[in-house]
Formats: C-alpha cells, structure tokens, sequence
C-alpha cells in the first residue's frame, strides 16, 4: 500500500476526486468511509495494528484498542470520534456509519475522503510535527490513490482473472475450429487450389498465397526434385516467358536467345532434367495434334504439361467475335486430350494475364483486357465441364492473373509481364509439384498431412486413458462430494456435516494436469501438423518489428511497482529482464527480423544473456546454499526438459530442434559438475580460510580450458556428441553441427555469469556494496564513472553490431564482445539506488513462464517449425496477431503451472522415492530409443 505522494496540482491540471465530489459537511466527518471501501480498509487496519505491535507504533486507525480495531472500523471510528468530541459515547458514528456508507455511489466516496481528511497522517513518519496541508496531502492523496488503485485491482481481477482468460481461450479455440472445419468442408481442403487462384503482394516481391506457405526453392532442390523428369510448356509468348523462368530457377545461366517462334529446349544432363517449349501461339488444330500424341501409349508422357493461349487470336482476328467462337470450338475439342493426360501427369491451363493497354503498340491494340477476360471465362467452362461425372483433373492456373494486375505497370510493352512476376509464377508451378515430393518445412501449400508415427499414435493413448482416467476420479469425487454434503436435523433444525472433504491425491492432480496437456497438445498438433489452421510466410518491414516494441515498452514501465529487496539482480529484477527480453524475442520471431543484420546481433545478445543469467543464478546457488543434493539437479532438468520432451514426441521433432533447452540444459549440467566434483567449495567452506577462494578460482580456470579446447577443435566436439545415445539428442538432420554451432556461438557468457556471480558475492560479503533502497551501489563519484563508462559500452556494442558487414564476422567476434553490453545493462540498471528500487510487474509476469513463452512459439504462435505464421482468422492480420497472442499466452502459463505440479510429484524430496522414480524414467527413455530406433528403420 506505499505509493509516492502525488505532486502538487498545477494550474493546468483537472479537477481532482476531492474536488469533483464537493463540500464535506461536518456529518461526514464523522460517518467513516463508504460501504465499498470497508473490506480493504480492514486489511489495511490489520496489517497497520500488526506493524504497530511490532515496532510500538500506534496504527492508523486512531487510538481505539486493538480488539475494537479487530472487530471493525465501525467500532473504532466510534471510539475515535468519540474522543475527538465529535459524538458521544453511545455509538451514534458507530451506528451511522454502515447505514451512511450503504448510500454508496457519490456519496460514499465523499465520506472516504472526509474519513480520510479527518485520520491522522501516519503515512508520513518524522520527528517533527507536519503542517496542517503536507499532512493533509501525504495522507489523504497517498491514502485514497492507493485504496482507488487497489479497489479498481480488486474489481477488474474479479470479473477478469488469469483462470477466466484461460476460459475465454479456450472457447475461442473451440470456436476456431469449428469455423475452420466448416470453411474446410465448404471450399475444399486443397491447398494446392489456393496456390494456383488466389493470394496476396505482402512486399513488392513478395507473394503469399491464401491460406498455405510458399517455399523459395534454390538449384540443388529443383534439381533433387526434378531429377528424371520431363516438362513441357506449349503456347505463346508469355508461356514461353514462364519457361525461361522455370528453368532458370534450375539453371540461373541458361540466357533467353534464339529464335522466339520456335520450339526451345533445355537439358540438365546432370540431373536427368528435360524441359521443353513448344511454339503454338493458337489454341488450333497444331496444338491438338502436339497434345494427341502424348496420349498414345507408345510415346513417353511429360510428366509436366504447362498449356495456354489466347492473345494471337485476338491479335490475327482483330478481335472479332468469330475467333472467339473458333476458340471455343477448338479448346473444347482439346479439353478431352488434356483431361487424358491429366490421369497420369499434371496438367495446367494457364489463364491469360490482363494488358496494360495504355503501353500497347498499334498492332496489338485490339488485345484489350475485356477481350481477355471472354477468352479466359471460355476457357474456365469448357476445362471445368470437360468431365461429367467428376471433378475436373486438369489445373487451371489463375493465380497468374492477380499477379500481373499488381505489376503489368512495369511492363515494357504493355503485354509482357515484368521478369518479377515471371519469376514468382514460375515459383508458384515449382511449389504446386514438388512441395509433396520433398516436403519443406516452410512449404505447407500441396502438402498432405503426415502420417501418424507409432510413438505419436501411443502418446495419444496415454493421453486418451489419462483424460478417461480424471473424468472417473472426477465422477467419483463428485458423487462423495454430495453425499458428504451438509444434512438438516429435523428435530433440531440444525445442519450436521459428515465428514471433511478428504484433500486431493497426486494421482488425481496427476490425471488431471495430463488430461490438460493431452488438450493442449491436442491445440499443438493442429496448428501445425494437421492443416487445420492456415499458415502464412514471414515479411519484414521495420515498422512491423519497432511499433510493437514501442507498445511493449510503454506497457513495461506503465505498470512498475517497488521491490521486495533492493539487492543485485534480485528474484523480481531478474524476471523483468528475462520477460522484456523474452517479449522482444517474440517480435523479433514473428516479424521475420531476423534478415535486418543491426536486430539480429542484438537479438544474440539477448540469448547470451538468457546464459550468463543461467550461469550467474545456478552458481550463485550452489555457491551459497552448497546443496549437491540430486534432489534439486531433478527438479531443474525437469523443469527445462518436461514440455520440449513431450513435445518432441507429439510433433516428432528431434530435441535439438528445441535448441535453447539443450543448450541451458547442458550447461547446467556443466555448472554443476564444475562444483560438485571434489573438492567441493562453497561459500561457508571459503570464509574460513581464503585459500579456498583459490582454488574455485583454479576450478574456473580449468573449466575456461575446457571450453576453448572444444571451441577450437570441432572434431572433439562432434567426436563426444556424436556417441550414442547422445546422438539421438543432438543430432539434427543427421549430424550435430547444428549443436557445435549454437554452442561455440555463446561459448562464454555462461563463465562470464559464474564469474561475475563470483566477484558480486565477495563484495557483498565483504559489505563493499552499498544495497539500500534508494542508495547508489558505490560512492557517488565511483557510481558516475562505472554509468559513464557503462553507457558508453552499451552504446558502442550498439554502433558495431550495426557496421557489421554479414553475419559470419559479426557471430565470429559476438562470443567475447557480447558480455559487454550485458555488464554494461547490468550496471546501467543497478547502481541507481531508485532504479534497483523498483521493476516491472508486467515484464516480469511473462519472466516467469518466459521459457514455456519460448517453446510453445515453435508451433502455436508461428508456424511451420517457426518459419511462417499461424493464421486464425484470415484477411485481419491485426486480429489475428492479438487473438492468437492471447491463446498463446493462456496455453504457456497453464503449462507453467502443469510444470510445476507435475515436478512436486514426479520429484519427491525422499531420496530412496527419487530414485526408483528415476529408473521409471530411465526405462521411459530406453524405451522411447527403441522405439525412435524402429521409426528410423521403417522410414529409410
């Protein structure tokens, strides 16, 4: 309830409550405050009289006895107001006040603040008397700010809580689902229609198709998937400029030369990869006897036919209406050929591309875009009709069209499109055939649903038995529930209670926290497994990456409230910065900024500071409490590693996907063998004799060694790390280079923490440190020069990751340079005595679930293994971000706390329990290798 007095009024401020409530008549002075403020006042009395009795200091309930204080301030304010001669003894206040309080509204704040007016001003101790005004505006301002804040705190959690957001996020789940199952059903589960007929510029290059995630593939991909294969594109000159354009995404050599009104191939002999223009600029008997052949069964089929005409008969016949009658005739004497071929290859009729009539030479000004659209509607219902009893199987490629109405501008002739949006559509024809051969991870359009593997299909039976499980233990419970249920004497009216309900067993809180999981993770598979929810690629733009920052930023020092202990990186300082930065990581992740060099480099920083807090806090631990126990090694490792592990088997992941919980994991387990082995040095061993601060330091020393050794010598690293079954933690797509990468990248931030937890922890005990609430850590002149010092690290780290010239430099020095901007932060933030004095609750609400906020994004807040964005609702992007932010933030707090359940029962402190549940655990994961073993083996 201490909050700073408010400041003066100025002339141009607004009225104030007091002000606005009007004149206070005497019988208000005496009636207490209203009816609303009742309860909290009581708390504030009890704990005012509890501070009083402890350090003899009378409370702010005026001079009444404590008992009276206990029973209420009716009875005090009565005593009060009768020894300030206000009423007499008889308990006329005492009687009033309720009654003059129930009037609420208007009226019972009135009488708060003549309530207030009236107490004396304890809110302000000093020697000296206070003046009339400063006691007035130290109590009755701070007072009445702090019960107007914790009243509407009260009111707010009342109708809104963590447990009725949760509630809320679930129905909208439910909802969603629901609304993506019927839109399924209604238009189709075809992505690879949505990749061929509609989508979106996100950039001026940038393509999104509706609904599915494009993957940009490079020249070893289209050749891996071309491999063997066969395409053929017959048409004008705008088919031909697609397949200039299709293959130079195997081949960026290949030059556009040669005669233009002819047939042109092209041949990879390497990759066995045949592709083929054939000259046919009318839809005529020509084409028709080009496409005949194919469907002979003694001549070799294109795996791949790309088809399309038009502008040549509207340019030849002036556009008359005869050539489009012709037109018809002729592509409906051709639709039955294509729709033969379509049965053993994929056929595409690509739709003509609108003009941009104003650049459009004389020749070619009867091609206008009304004319274009007839042919391409004649088109479409001849092809869609083609076959009566099912749907059609060739491919109508009209994507083309919306691609071009965005860019035909930049065309230089008015007719050919720009090489832009060429590219793009030979993308689009890249995707639609070989996302389901090689199945990109950011390639969700045509790509079918994964099979189920056997681990998955067992984990849905645990969680199945374990949902059938608490809603047995539910029933039961609820059934003893009534019949202990509280019964009425008949003959003395009086009701009689059976028995006490028994607590809640862990097998019940057991069942129930997997029952939870098991729907969580039901929400996880089909956001990014079962194509339930649409899915959308990444773009970058600075305004997408910095507004949200800016907003988080005025939320973070919004809500700041003072601190428990004013202490170095204490609990609450140390979950604000691992929650802002946690909330930057975010926006950092879904605005795809990591492709802006400057972001990105900080963005390291903040992960390496993630580190140096693992090593500062694990050390600090064990340096003071000297508690080796396994007991507590347990309980960590299974707070880290209990969501990433069912993860990786609900979404078959391998657990070096999670990169983050290996790397903490590992050195954790670093950290702990460092000062677990013998001798074994705490803080109480050393302060007996100094000797043993020399030989931790010895310790660290060794343990620098260790990590400049595997930093520097890749062929250990992998040699240890490649061993089974450690391999089958680290490995990631076959090998761990991935691992030494993401390990050499921050290889000593982890030391540096230690170290500095080291150095801080002598100074303190040494009282060199001056840690006061709203004292300077050092000596003023001290103080200023480590700030000066400070901010000019900060801010020079800054300017040198922003010069970084590519990625490979900056990451090369970002191991020894990246502690300097983390103690210079630390400092900047400390040494203030008002700064260490105070912290975000709001930052530090999301410090503490900040590791679930960083694994539940791979796949309920992004998309596609994180590389694309999880879309709910479609066509809002603003609706979308805040609707799914808030299930994400619901589900990762509920799992927090599933967490935290969990290991009070699967980590008990006995040790003879903890280790038999250990060897459960134990032949879990032999079990679970067996069986990722087997999975292999069937795949390959």
């Amino acid at each position: 309830m201490s909050l700073p007095p408010p400041p003066p009024p100025a002339a141009g401020d607004p009225v104030t409550p007091e002000d606005s409530l009007g004149s206070v008549t005497p019988e208000d002075w005496a009636t207490g405050p209203p009816l609303q403020a009742q309860p909290l006042l009581r708390q504030e009395a009890k704990r005012e009289e509890e501070e009083g009795e402890e350090t003899g200091v009378q409370g702010a309930w005026g001079k009444g006895t404590a008992e009276q204080r206990r029973r209420g301030w009716g009875e005090a304010a009565e005593a009060a107001a009768a020894e300030e001669g206000q009423v007499d003894a008889g308990g006329a206040a005492g009687s009033a006040s309720p009654a003059g309080a129930a009037g609420g509204g208007r009226e019972g704040w009135r009488r708060l603040l003549a309530w207030l007016r009236r107490r004396q001003p304890q809110c302000c101790p000093c020697a000296a008397p206070l003046p009339r005004s400063a006691a007035h505006c130290c109590h009755g301002g701070t007072k009445m700010a702090a019960l107007a804040y914790n009243l509407g705190k009260r009111e707010i959690n009342h109708y809104f809580s963590v447990r009725s957001a949760k509630v809320l996020a679930l129905v909208a789940v439910l909802l969603l689902a629901v609304c993506h199952l019927a839109s399924r059903r209604y238009r189709g589960n075809d992505s690879c229609e949505y990749l061929l007929s509609s989508g979106r510029f996100l950039g001026e290059k940038v393509w999104q198709p509706h609904s599915c995630m494009m993957h940009k593939y490079k020249i070893s991909e289209a050749k891996n998937c071309l491999v063997d294969k066969h395409i053929a594109f017959i048409g004008d000159s705008r088919i031909r400029q697609l397949f200039y354009s299709f293959v130079k995404i195997i081949n960026p050599q290949f030059k556009e030369e040669g005669n233009k009104h002819e047939n042109i191939p092209f041949e990879d002999k390497i990759a066995s990869v045949k592709v083929d223009f054939l000259w046919h600029p009318e839809v005529n008997g020509s084409m028709k006897q080009c496409i005949k052949v194919w469907t002979e069964d003694s001549v070799a089929k294109p795996h791949v036919i790309v088809a399309g005409a038009a502008t040549w008969s509207i340019k030849i016949h002036n556009g008359s209406n005869e050539a489009l009658s012709q037109y018809k005739m002729n592509i409906t004497s051709i639709a039955p050929l294509l729709e033969k071929l379509a049965k053993t290859s994929d056929v595409y009729w690509v739709l003509q591309d609108p003009v941009y009539e104003d650049l459009l030479s004389e020749n070619r000004k009867m091609i206008t875009n009304e004319k274009i659209d007839a042919y391409n509607e004649a088109a479409v219902s001849i092809l869609n009709s083609s076959t009566r009893n099912s749907k059609s199987h060739v491919k109508v490629f009209s994507v083309s069209k919306l691609i071009a109405q965005e860019t035909i501008m930049e065309s230089l002739d008015g007719l050919h499109l720009p090489e832009s949006s060429r590219e793009t559509s030979a993308m689009i024809l890249m995707n639609v055939y070989c996302n389901k051969i090689l199945k990109p991870v950011d390639g969700s359009c045509c790509q079918p649903r994964p099979p189920l593997t056997l681990i998955q299909k067992l984990a849905a039976c645990f969680f199945t038995l374990s949902i059938v499980g608490y809603l047995i233990f539910y029933i039961i419970h609820r059934n003893a529930h009534r019949k202990n249920k509280p019964c009425t004497d008949l003959e003395s009216g009086e009701e009689k209670k059976n028995i006490i309900n028994p607590p809640v067993s862990p097998l019940e809180i057991f069942l129930q926290s997997f029952c939870k999981l098991g729907l969580i993770m039901a929400y996880f598979y089909m956001c990014d497994r079962a194509n339930l929810f649409m899915k959308e690629n990444k773009f970058y733009t600075h305004s997408t990456f910095f507004i949200p920052i800016i907003y988080i930023l005025v939320l973070g020092v919004f809500y700041n409230e003072n601190t428990k202990e004013t202490k170095v990186l204490n609990r609450e300082q140390t979950d604000e910065w691992k929650g802002w930065m946690q909330l930057v990581i975010l926006i950092y992740h879904i605005s795809g900024a990591s492709t802006f060099l400057p972001v990105y480099m900080h963005i390291r920083v903040l992960v390496a500071a993630y580190l140096f807090q693992t090593g500062y806090g694990h050390f600090s631990y064990f340096w003071v409490k000297g508690d080796f126990g396994i007991h507590r090694v347990c309980q960590v490792l299974f707070r880290l590693n209990f969501l990433v592990v069912v993860l990786c088997i609900v979404m078959d992941r391998p657990y070096q996907f999670y990169y983050f919980v290996p790397l903490v994991t590992v050195w954790f387990m670093v950290i702990y063998v460092t000062l677990a082995l013998w001798p074994q040095i705490t803080q109480k061993k050393a302060n007996g004799n100094c000797l043993w601060h020399f030989g931790l330091l010895l310790k660290l020393a060794f343990l620098l060694l260790c990590i400049c050794f595997l930093a520097y010598s890749q062929g250990a690293f992998e040699k240890i790390f490649s061993l089974w079954p450690l391999s089958k933690c680290f490995e990631l797509k076959g090998n761990v280079y991935e691992w030494w990468f993401r390990w050499r990248l921050d290889r000593y931030v982890v030391f540096h923490g230690m170290l500095f937890a080291f150095i801080y922890l002598a100074l303190q005990k040494r009282q060199i440190l001056s840690e006061g609430k709203g004292e300077p850590l050092f000596s003023s002149k001290i103080s200023n020069f480590l700030l000066f010092i400070s901010v000019v690290s900060f801010l020079t780290y800054s300017i040198w990751a922003s010069s970084c010239k590519n990625k490979a430099q900056c990451n090369e020095l970002h191991p020894s340079v990246s502690v300097v901007q983390i103690l210079a932060f630390i400092l900047i933030r400390n040494i203030p005595g008002y700064a260490r004095s105070v912290y975000s609750s709001f930052f530090a609400w999301f410090g503490k679930i900040s590791l679930e906020l960083f694994i539940c994004q791979y796949h309920i807040w992004l998309a596609a293994d994180t590389r694309g964005i999880l879309v709910l609702i479609p066509g809002n992007p603003m609706l979308n971000i805040i609707v799914s932010t808030f299930i994400f933030v619901c589900v990762a707090h509920e799992i927090s706390q599933i967490t935290n359940d969990l290991a009070q029962i699967i980590i008990p402190k006995d040790n003879s329990s903890l280790l038999k549940r250990l060897a459960c655990i134990a032949a879990f994961f032999c079990g679970l290798l067996i069986l990722s073993s087997i999975q292999d083996k069937s795949r390959h």
